[in-house]
């Protein structure tokens, strides 16, 4: 086992240049994931392609990517390389998503629309695969890099804002898509930009990998507990891991929570590009994207004060209650759309931007923070370290709920009659479900995700005591 720490052995503190090069995998992290779900307009708008296929499309990869994070979690946990648990598999699954990513891009002209989900399906899954290989690792690597109960919050909050970094950029792919002076098309634009992105992911990725060590697992008068040998006793330890994980309840509770405020905004995601283009704009929608392009601007850059806000806030104020207060903030941001996407004051769609940054800017700053402090406790009642588990599993539930809100996304979109053909002369009725469902859904998925946490019991004082304990047993880190 890699016995190289960063700093001191004892050291809790993580140097603000080790937490950037943390916070570089969240960037690339944020850039796909926005990415793969922005571009994928293209298969509507540039191909024809059906919304519910584009849905399957978003869906069924997920799945597959949902099923394969735990076993990579726990082949991350149980490797013994000279390089770590973690930066072998973060390094080359860097490469390969990027690889991956700029190639799925490159569709074809004039084929059926069998012929694109095909091509697309199969893209998918092997980019989710190399994903996977990616992320999984680095999220684990972020619960174990310091032990310290703030010092995890502030390690989370810088990685948080280099993730927002993505998402200052990707508002703009569309129009990026769009630009008539560089691309002849929507489809040639996906290209392009598929290229681009790819090559970004490559280039940030490998840095956790590169600047980041890993701390001791525990010192050797506490051995870990053997690795399994064979496929038998390999699979019974997966699944003993496995189940163990799921049955935890705070962690439940953080996962149940995670789920509803992500998935809720996923589930109705791509309304609010579609309500802007064809209700505020009448289907305007290269002049539509500028304002999406705004809009999601404004977001990202406010969510930059939010991650900030929140770090002083949780110190202050305690995890728990600063996760009350900022979605409590995101909630009247979601129910402001209803009034501000107005088709006659169309600038209005800026407003609910900044307060809709509190959700997903507090969400990603304080769970993994949380998570961490679980690992501890998990650690305490079975005796073992588990980052790759918890990390795969936690993103398990939000991925199955992420492929069934993608799926349920356009089969809603279908519901609500929106026809592609009408371009903008939408049915009235149609507009008003789209709206209804953009602004209503994510609100009232946050609000039963604030009940939630508010059952969860991990507090500072139990977090320090749980460390004090561990340390007691092992010794310092």
């Amino acid at each position: 086992m890699e016995a190289s720490v960063a700093g001191s052995a004892t050291s809790t503190s993580i140097p603000l240049g080790q937490k950037l090069a943390y916070g570089a995998g969240a960037f690339v992290n944020n850039l796909l994931a926005a990415a793969i779900g922005g571009m994928t307009i293209v298969l509507n708008l540039g191909l024809g392609m059906d919304p519910a296929l584009v849905g399957l499309l978003g869906a069924l990869p997920r799945l597959v990517d949902a099923l394969t994070d735990p076993i990579m979690g726990y082949v991350s946990d149980h490797t013994r390389s000279r390089w770590g648990r973690r930066r072998p598999y973060i390094f080359c699954g860097a490469l390969a998503v990027g690889i991956v990513f700029a190639l799925l891009w490159q569709l074809p002209e004039g084929r059926s629309e069998q012929f694109y989900f095909t091509f697309f399906l199969l893209g998918s899954l092997l980019f989710y695969l190399a994903y996977t290989i990616f992320v999984t690792p680095w999220v684990a690597l972020g619960y174990e890099l310091t032990p310290d109960y703030h010092e995890r919050t502030r390690l989370m909050g810088v990685q948080n804002a280099l993730g927002q970094v993505a998402y200052l950029i990707a508002p703009w792919f569309l129009a990026f898509m769009y630009n008539e002076a560089l691309f002849e098309n929507l489809v040639d634009g996906a290209a392009g930009l598929g290229l681009v992105v790819g090559a970004l992911a490559m280039a940030v990725g490998i840095l956790p990998a590169i600047f980041l060590r890993e701390r001791f697992e525990r010192p050797p008068e506490h051995p870990v507990r053997p690795p399994a040998r064979g496929v038998g006793a390999m699979l019974a330890e997966f699944f003993r891991g496995f189940l163990l994980t799921l049955r935890f309840k705070p962690f439940l509770l953080l996962c149940g929570a995670t789920f509803l405020v992500f998935n809720g905004f996923i589930l109705v995601s791509s309304f609010q590009a579609y309500v802007i283009i064809f209700y505020v704009f009448s289907g305007e929608e290269a002049r539509a994207s500028e304002y999406i392009g705004w809009a999601g601007t404004l977001s990202a850059a406010a969510t930059f004060a939010v991650i900030g806000l929140v770090t002083v806030l949780s110190a202050r104020l305690g995890k728990r209650h600063t996760f009350f207060l900022a979605i409590g903030v995101s909630v009247i941001g979601y129910l402001a759309k209803w009034f501000c996407y107005n088709p006659t004051l169309p600038w209005l769609v800026l407003l609910p931007a900044p307060l809709m940054a509190f959700g997903l800017g507090a969400l990603f700053t304080l769970m993994g923070s949380m998570i961490a402090d679980v690992c501890d406790l998990d650690e305490l009642e079975t005796g073992e370290r588990r980052e790759g588990m918890f990390a795969s599993i936690f993103w398990w539930v939000v991925k199955l709920g992420m492929s069934a809100a993608i799926l349920g996304g356009g089969i809603l979109l279908n519901l609500t009659g929106f026809d592609i053909a009408l371009g903008g002369q939408q049915l009235p009725e149609t507009l008003r479900l789209m709206r209804l469902l953009d602004a209503g859904v994510p609100a009232f998925t946050s609000l039963v995700a604030i009940g939630l946490v508010w059952a969860y019991p991990l507090t500072e004082a139990r977090a320090q005591e749980v460390r004090s304990e561990l340390e007691r047993r092992r010794g310092a880190w």
